[in-house]
């Protein structure tokens, strides 16, 4: 039987990577985020079919992630991360692209917009780090995880709003993902405590923040319990050229929670004088 979740094979920045690339058109750069047994697909697999009606969607699983290669004693950190996204569109001969990304994508997105402005067009931030904030309780729990059937089902409690989302067969699906070989060793090592230092390592400063000059949407649930709210409205005062939507009744799971709405906010931002 296929698994959905393994795409296409590139070597990224010496990496082999796992990547899903769909549709035609503008390129577009899907960054997931750092939940336990999550990879693109998991992350971004409702997404695809709207998005890849209007532009290339590519959606890697980053270094660490998913079904990408996890280099022995590799060094798990944003210098790492960003050289992989540009490795990525290198390899992909992408000059400039749309980043989209989620969670801990969000604050690689914003990095890869500070370190290469070249490489990146319009910025989408969903529930996004890349600015400080005092470590949630939730994303204690998040990237604390140790595998278990019942802190799967704990961790997607707090990922989403509508807990009818989280059913037995999903919590069983990604605590399967998150013992799959190699996935839980890799996890272990990248946010291991005390976490308040990781969320420090995947912003930016404020100076930096300030200075993008990005067109950027920043997408946010009201009710996340793991990176906070207050997160995006700060980034929305930092950033010139951006947008805030918050949805009420959300948690973590934009993409998943408001599918039809996310998508059409994205649709509508990137394609507004979008490059031929």
């Amino acid at each position: 039987m296929n698994n959905p979740e393994i795409g296409k094979n590139i070597v990224a920045a010496n990496i082999e990577t796992n990547y899903h690339d769909l549709g035609d058109g503008y390129p577009v750069i899907m960054i997931h985020g750092s939940g336990p047994g999550v990879s693109a697909y998991a992350n971004w697999r409702l997404t695809f079919p709207s998005l890849s009606e209007n532009f290339r969607v590519i959606a890697p699983d980053m270094v660490g992630f998913g079904f990408t290669e996890r280099p022995e004693d590799y060094d798990y950190c944003m210098d790492n991360w960003v050289t992989h996204i540009i490795g990525l569109m290198d390899a992909l001969d992408i000059k400039k692209a749309h980043l989209v990304g989620n969670s801990f994508g969000g604050g690689l997105a914003i990095a890869t917009a500070l370190r290469y402005p070249e490489r990146v067009n319009r910025l989408v931030l969903m529930g996004a780090a890349g600015t400080r904030f005092e470590v949630t309780e939730g994303l204690e729990a998040v990237w604390g995880y140790e595998p278990s059937i019942e802190n799967m089902r704990k961790v997607l409690d707090i990922f989403a709003y509508d807990r009818s989302l989280v059913t037995d067969d999903l919590a069983k699906l990604r605590y399967e993902a998150s013992i799959r070989p190699g996935f839980q060793d890799s996890f272990s090592k990248m946010f291991p405590a005390p976490r308040q230092r990781w969320v420090d390592a995947l912003s930016s400063s404020d100076e930096a923040v300030r200075s993008l000059s990005n067109e950027t949407l920043i997408i946010h649930g009201r009710e996340d319990r793991v990176v906070p709210v207050s997160s995006s409205i700060r980034l929305s005062n930092l950033i010139l050229k951006s947008q805030l939507h918050i949805f009420g009744c959300c948690g973590h799971w934009t993409q998943i929670e408001q599918n039809s709405r996310f998508c059409k906010l994205l649709i509508d931002f990137l394609n507004e004088d979008s490059p031929a």
